[in-house]
């Protein structure tokens, strides 16, 4: 960190979410020698590897225009720390216990769970607090997950974990397990030595963005749960989650815990509170900016036609998946079907569309096949909210559909109906006009 680094002046902004009326302050040039008069104070994230983070927006729209991401190796945390310019830090991997030995003192609560997230510099002093437990109790209760006198069983043994032990703790869990990949309290031994477990947490990276595919455990080896709380917040619906929302338990994701959890931060910062409503307007502003809008459905629907007029609408850029594996493939899907057959044409389409879902914030259409492979519609519900356009058969185009005008189309319905169900959050008829079912689509992501 050298002196072109930018700060921000130490006063609160109004609230506002990014890009909307929030005040605006103009970043000032941090001076090359340090100065305990110094008026101006740097906030923002500490970390080691921070592409991920999606702290700046949720600070910005807290009022924190400045908030930045400070990514430190190991051998710099020090002298960081002790620069007085620090204002406020919320800190994440590797350095949340790191960071303690920094500090002039620490609250209880942060020293009884034994990781520090947020720093806070008052009077020249360094203090250490946990507003990780304070987001993590609102995402369960958000979600009308309870742990008081449950059985829960908490997956890993990071700084994560301490604030799901801490938490439940509090909230007066009958028991808790902690289970890692070693020792007797295992992956392999869990549903023997925990069979009856109530409630599930995760707080391992398994199923995190990039690495998005798999879950730690297969629910189905718990049959007593009733709840799953996985703290992970990219992708929005982990693989965990997915099938928990399959099996029909209450389930939470970790969007709005890392929100609200910010939001206590600026709390600290300022010794001001932030009422809740902020932590929800927020979570939503960020679902709807980050999560994809994925159209499936029979050959003909209209998803292109509808996924354009959707694009127009919420300015979200679009993705049209049978366009992007033609111009991979040098040439047309028919000529495709016609020269190498529907295997190379399915494994091309599984690449683009496991792409495409890998990004955030796009509308995309898919082809009417895309379905027909488990992977592929868990892609699309990991990180999308999926709208199934119908039609009448009779009203479907067959030109230019190779297995549409092979005759089959009520046949291929009644094999995919399940599919594009099991896909599917809604169900939206395309009728009347393709900007009526545009419509409708938009205010159900809306709302």
């Amino acid at each position: 960190l050298v002196g072109s680094e930018m700060c921000i002046r130490d006063r609160p902004q109004r609230p506002g979410l990014p890009g909307g009326d929030g005040a605006q302050l103009r970043p000032v040039p941090l001076p090359g020698e340090l100065r305990g008069s110094m008026s101006e104070k740097c906030y923002g994230l500490l970390g080691r590897r921070l592409g991920h983070s999606w702290s700046v927006p949720i600070h910005q729209a807290l009022g924190r225009e400045g908030y930045r991401l400070f990514e430190l190796e190991p051998e710099a945390l020090g002298d960081f720390l002790r620069r007085e310019d620090v204002g406020g830090l919320n800190v994440t991997i590797p350095y949340k216990r790191d960071v303690m030995r920094f500090c002039d003192a620490i609250d209880p609560a942060a020293e009884a769970i034994g990781s520090v997230n947020t720093l806070v510099r008052r009077e020249g002093k360094l203090a250490g607090y946990n507003t990780d437990i304070d987001g993590f109790l609102y995402m369960l209760r958000r979600a009308g997950i309870s742990l008081k006198g449950k059985n829960v069983v908490i997956l890993g043994s990071g700084g994560a974990s301490l604030t799901a032990q801490a938490a439940a703790k509090r909230e007066g869990a009958r028991e808790i397990a902690v289970v890692s990949r070693s020792g007797p309290d295992n992956y392999e031994t869990l549903p023997d030595r925990h069979g009856g477990a109530e409630v599930l947490i995760n707080t391992t990276p398994v199923g995190m963005w990039p690495h998005m595919d798999g879950a730690p455990v297969d629910l189905r080896r718990l049959p007593g749960l009733t709840d799953v709380a996985d703290v992970i917040y990219n992708p929005g619906r982990t693989d965990l989650l997915l099938q928990a929302e399959a099996l029909g338990l209450r389930h939470a994701g970790g969007l709005s815990m890392l929100v609200h959890q910010a939001k206590r931060a600026e709390e600290l910062f300022f010794d001001k509170p932030i009422p809740d409503g902020e932590t929800e307007a927020i979570t939503a502003r960020l679902w709807r900016e980050m999560t994809n809008l994925v159209l499936v459905g029979m050959p003909g629907s209209g998803k292109t036609t509808v996924g354009k007029l959707l694009a127009e609408r919420s300015g979200k850029p679009f993705v049209d998946l049978d366009g992007e594996i033609a111009r991979r493939a040098g040439m047309s899907i028919p000529e495709m079907f016609a020269s190498q057959g529907e295997g190379p044409f399915r494994q091309l389409e599984h690449e683009v569309l496991t792409e495409a879902c890998a990004k955030s914030g796009q509308i995309i259409a898919t082809g009417g096949g895309a379905v027909l492979r488990e992977e592929n519609r868990a892609a699309m519900r990991r990180t999308g909210r999926v709208y199934r356009l119908r039609r009448r058969l009779e009203d479907l185009p067959t030109e230019g559909r190779p297995l549409s005008q092979a005759g089959r189309l009520e046949e291929m319905e009644r094999l995919r109906d399940p599919l594009y169900a099991a896909a599917a959050d809604r169900e939206i008829w395309n009728v009347n006009s393709p900007a009526e079912a545009a419509g409708e689509i938009w205010r159900d992501f809306y709302e």
